[in-house]
């Protein structure tokens, strides 16, 4: 076995091993002590009338498993995007669908056409606004040439969208303009458990549609030419990818609000830490450090929680921030 091979299977050995052990101990944490014992039963053998059981099936479970989902998904989109446009600062929302959805939650919740009333609706016009945005960007990469062109449509996009944000919200009512703004936050509490089966296959789809792609992502990163010299039709692996990421980015926008950084960070320090180009080890590795961050940050928030009641965006700016600037002083 090779240097790379054995750091790969080491490294990923140990952030699998943590993520399980800091997943257990957020399922601890809250208002009062839960035992394992409970944890168990609670998800495997859920008894209605036992109050530790029923926080961690209703609430506990959920958050830490939409957790789990949300940082592997956004980790892998921001992989794909990287690898597409071979720009280390590109990130799973650069093709404008957290814009979409933030348009249709602000559309549903902010105007005259609400339609969307409940959290489920919220979802929904999510979901919708965020795959609008993805097919209409697929439609665009039919015809475009290049891929800096693609991507200024995507910068556009999001430009646009935002600027009729911004309209809806200075004549919103102050109660309507509360619940976009805490979309907006991000947030893990808003899966039931019964919705984790949906999530669950959802992200599960996006990343088998992304290890499929694994040679072909490889091959790009020698440049459109070279890859299109080796037998690869570049525009139909763009499309790909673009499917790809729309599916993970836009569920995960859809149930937790937009995070921000999650998936531009973690596939940058995944490359420094394996040390290899081989997207066969940077989808794990991304899965695992995107799954991993955001679990810490929900660990913090539950830390915190008794002192400051911090939203999930702005705990992942803290950490991203500081991360993308030396990310740039390091490679620009």
């Amino acid at each position: 076995m090779n240097v790379v091979k054995r750091n790969y299977w080491s490294t990923s050995a140990i952030l699998f091993a943590l993520l399980m052990g800091l997943v257990l101990f957020d399922l601890t944490l809250g208002s009062f002590a839960i035992g394992f014992s409970d944890i168990f039963n609670g998800i495997f053998n859920y008894d209605s009338t036992s109050t530790a059981e029923l926080t961690v099936r209703v609430f506990r479970f959920p958050r830490v498993m939409t957790a789990v989902l949300a940082g592997g998904a956004l980790s892998i989109a921001g992989l794909l995007m990287q690898t597409l446009f071979q720009n280390p600062l590109a990130g799973p929302y650069v093709l404008g669908i957290n814009s979409g959805s933030s348009l249709l939650v602000a559309i549903s919740t902010m105007s005259s056409f609400y339609v969307f009333g409940s959290d489920l609706g919220i979802v929904a016009a999510a979901m919708i606004g965020a795959f609008g945005a993805g097919f209409f960007i697929l439609f665009c990469s039919i015809y475009v040439k290049n891929k800096v062109s693609l991507l200024l449509i995507g910068i556009m996009f999001g430009s646009f969208a935002g600027a009729l944000v911004s309209v809806i919200q200075a004549y919103a009512d102050p109660n309507n303009l509360k619940t976009f703004m805490l979309w907006s936050f991000g947030s893990l509490q808003g899966v039931e458990f019964n919705q984790l089966g949906i999530l669950s296959l959802v992200v599960a789809f996006g990343a088998l549609l992304s290890v499929l792609l694994i040679k072909p992502l490889n091959l790009l990163q020698l440049g459109d030419k070279s890859a299109s010299l080796l037998g690869i039709n570049v525009k139909s692996i763009r499309f790909l990818i673009i499917v790809a990421t729309a599916i993970l980015a836009g569920v995960v926008t859809a149930f937790c609000g937009p995070i921000a950084f999650v998936g531009l960070v973690i596939p940058n320090m995944i490359k420094m830490i394996y040390k290899t180009t081989n997207h066969a080890h940077l989808l794990v590795g991304s899965l695992l450090g995107g799954a991993l961050l955001i679990v810490v940050c929900d660990i913090t928030m539950q830390l915190l929680l008794p002192y400051i009641n911090l939203p999930l965006n702005a705990l992942t700016a803290l950490v991203g921030a500081p991360v993308v600037m030396w990310i740039i002083m390091k490679k620009f």
